[in-house]
């Protein structure tokens, strides 16, 4: 099942809908009383999806035209949005970081979530060498402590696209890296959330970003340095990874600062990371100032 956050173009008010095809089939119309995020929906549990399983299949609720909608983020009110660095080889040497022994993790800030076709804009006096990273998100479903890598991924709910924006000058002048992937509209996520049912195996998915019509980023999920099992594993040493929580789980090669010449996103640059079977999600630009 494939959901997103939409809302029209006339309203603020943000609608949980189930897409199918180019069509959505909003939630509210499938149950009273409905979760009004997905958020809502993943705490709810299994009983929750299982009832919007049951109402869409019994195919009475109105279907809508994608057309008429915007989309907010995938992902809305998380936990916590977990970051890891550095978990494709390529990225890392192209960076000239190092992969350590542990995962390098951080958080990005809830502002700094956005959603697919959104424009994102920053201040030219803070960064113009703003870089592109497509990522596999990952959210969990039940609460996970401790669990082994064996039993990791019974703990994810589904899976979204996230572009990992980053201020690269910053994020080379600081001790951590949370400020500089975490400007306003610096995590877009989605289009959609597809839960975990339809990715038998998020380690063979085809990951790839385009920059200005430009094909920069193509790679594979299988050459993660750390698979999401061991990333879920590994966190849930030291925290309880909460229902909603999402993990984003680095990038692969060919980011923009490691190019010759370099390619950072500019002024009216448009940028599209996907992940097969999952989405294709785009920024927009804008440089201010």
């Amino acid at each position: 099942m494939r959901l997103a956050h939409l809302r029209r173009s006339d309203s603020a008010q943000i609608h949980l809908a189930v897409i199918e095809g180019s069509e959505a089939v909003l939630v509210s119309d499938l149950l009273s009383p409905a979760p009004a995020s997905l958020q809502e929906l993943i705490q709810g549990g299994d009983d929750a999806l299982d009832q919007v399983r049951q109402a869409l299949a019994d195919g009475d609720a109105p279907r809508h035209p994608l057309e008429g909608y915007a989309f907010a983020s995938a992902v809305l009110g998380p936990p916590v949005v977990l970051a890891v660095g550095l978990n494709y080889a390529a990225h890392s040497s192209e960076l000239g970081l190092k992969t350590d022994t542990a995962p390098t993790v951080f958080t990005l800030w809830p502002n700094s979530l956005t959603g697919h076709e959104s424009t994102t804009a920053w201040p030219r006096a803070l960064s113009e060498s703003v870089d592109y990273e497509a990522e596999l998100g990952v959210l969990i479903g039940t609460a996970a402590k401790d669990v082994t890598a064996d039993d990791a991924l019974d703990h994810v709910w589904g899976y979204t696209v996230v572009n990992d924006i980053t201020a690269r000058d910053i994020q080379f002048s600081e001790a951590q890296w949370s400020r500089c992937k975490s400007f306003d509209g610096f995590t877009p996520t989605g289009p959609f959330v597809v839960t975990a049912d339809e990715v038998p195996d998020p380690q063979d998915l085809h990951i790839w970003t385009v920059v200005d019509g430009h094909t920069v980023q193509d790679a594979s999920t299988g050459q993660m340095v750390r698979p999401v099992s061991t990333l879920i594993a590994h966190l849930s040493q030291s925290l309880t990874l909460q229902p909603g929580t999402l993990i984003s789980t680095g990038s692969p090669g060919g980011a923009g600062y490691s190019r010759d010449p370099q390619i950072f996103l500019r002024d009216h640059s448009t940028v599209t990371v996907g992940i097969d079977g999952i989405g294709e999600l785009t920024t927009h630009c804008r440089i201010t100032g």
